[in-house]
């Protein structure tokens, strides 16, 4: 018995620690844009964030699966903690004058380092309410249908959690008070509708990964998932 606690333990390590890198190398490299393809004059580009965001969801979905609610809260907690004390160094790392040696790199790592505190706070705020929305929509749902249809309560959750990700920061981020809100809005649902889509893609992709992780994590017990 505790053989197998020790085994399910070392393997929720394991997911908990891909968990904190993709939040934060998207965190770190999410700036990053890449086109993607043209589709009918609009060049629709992505984030290198996409291949990272929906894991987050999905990991979620596996501990509240597997640990239930307060685990998985536990983590998205920690989660926005490590995203807070990340800005706050960053921006003490920039601020920090460099020695002779470093100087002609300081422009550079400025550049690739720094964000604006605005940007900061909408990744900040984006990762906390879709976090644990994804927890609560996931939690309730397998209240209400037990183990059956895990593939529809991950994908539900995790549509609402991105999308949510998505508008908040966008929002944030971008919204001007210097235009009309017809405009804003415009602009808005231009960069947040191709970018919920592209996420939403990836949560689907995933979805294999979390029954593998449930499976996984419970090697040596019998998960029942009959009634897909």
């Amino acid at each position: 018995m505790t053989t197998t606690l020790n085994s399910k333990q070392n393997k929720s390590d394991f997911l908990i620690a891909l968990y904190f890198f993709c939040i934060i190398v998207a965190e770190l490299m999410g700036s990053k844009t890449f086109p993607i393809f043209n589709f009918f004059g609009f060049n629709l580009t992505g984030s290198v964030g996409i291949f990272l965001i929906p894991w987050i969801f999905s990991i979620n979905d596996i501990f509240t699966e597997v640990f239930g609610v307060e685990r998985s809260k536990n983590l998205a907690k920690t989660s926005v903690f490590i995203v807070f004390i990340m800005i706050l160094f960053s921006m003490m790392a920039i601020a920090l004058p460099p020695s002779k040696r470093f100087l002609p790199m300081e422009e550079s790592y400025e550049k690739i380092f720094s964000q604006s505190i605005r940007i900061s706070i909408a990744s900040l705020i984006a990762i906390a309410v879709s976090n644990f929305l994804d927890i609560s929509v996931f939690s309730k749902l397998k209240k209400m249908m037990g183990k059956q249809k895990l593939w529809f309560r991950n994908n539900l959750s995790n549509l609402l959690a991105v999308f949510f990700d998505t508008f908040i920061f966008m929002t944030i981020a971008f919204y001007s008070t210097t235009t009309s809100l017809n405009a804003n809005m415009t602009f808005l649902w231009g960069i947040i509708l191709p970018y919920w889509f592209l996420k939403t893609i990836m949560s689907v992709v995933s979805t294999p990964f979390v029954y593998l992780g449930i499976k996984w994590l419970n090697k040596k017990e019998k998960y029942e998932n009959s009634k897909l």
